[in-house]
């Protein structure tokens, strides 16, 4: 498999390392070589959390390149947009739950809160594909990842990884009610 690399981003405590690990898994188990990284810096404060995933062959660090991200997973606008302007590639896939945690100079207001249509204007100037999740009633905010894991199932934006590779992966990692309340809802919004 030629190299496929994803960059996830979001805001401490949504669920970015739960997320990432299920892909790192997901590949694993589709039979795939692959590599990770997390940076976590202040995440228990709200800060960013990052991580980085590169799946095929002849890869030898998990670090990707700016601009040379193949998709950008984010769990909060305003580090979607952050992701798709420094490490997603042109014509590059963004997908992204659409959660506001106003970074520091938004709530200052030395920033500007960045809404869909900037994204999505800015994703049309370089042929960028971008799918914004929202799931409005989720029982819990924490499975925003689950929805967006949904998403990167339902849209088929990780060559050659299946819905069984994804289902194995969650398996590994969680279990009894925690499992099973991710797995209904996957199985709900892939329906």
């Amino acid at each position: 498999m030629k190299p496929f690399n994803i960059y996830l981003t979001g805001v401490g405590g949504q669920g970015i390392g739960l997320l990432s690990e299920i892909l790192l898994r997901a590949a694993d188990h589709a039979g795939f070589p692959v590599k990770g990284v997390d940076t976590h810096g202040l995440a228990q404060r709200g800060g960013i959390v990052v991580s980085q995933i590169r799946i095929g062959n002849n890869v030898y660090s998990p670090l990707i390149r700016q601009g040379e991200a193949d998709l950008v997973v984010a769990l909060e606008r305003h580090e979607a947009f952050r992701g798709i302007t420094a490490f997603l590639k042109d014509g590059g896939t963004a997908i992204y739950y659409d959660a506001v945690w106003q970074p520091l100079p938004v709530r200052l207001n030395q920033a500007p809160e960045v809404d869909n249509d900037t994204i999505f204007a800015y994703c049309n100037k370089r042929n960028i594909q971008v799918i914004r999740i929202l799931k409005p009633g989720l029982i819990d905010a924490r499975m925003q990842n689950m929805a967006v894991l949904a998403g990167i199932h339902r849209n088929h934006l990780i060559p050659g990884i299946a819905f069984d590779h994804y289902k194995n992966a969650m398996s590994d990692l969680m279990e009894g009610a925690m499992l099973e309340k991710n797995m209904d809802l996957m199985s709900e919004m892939l329906s």
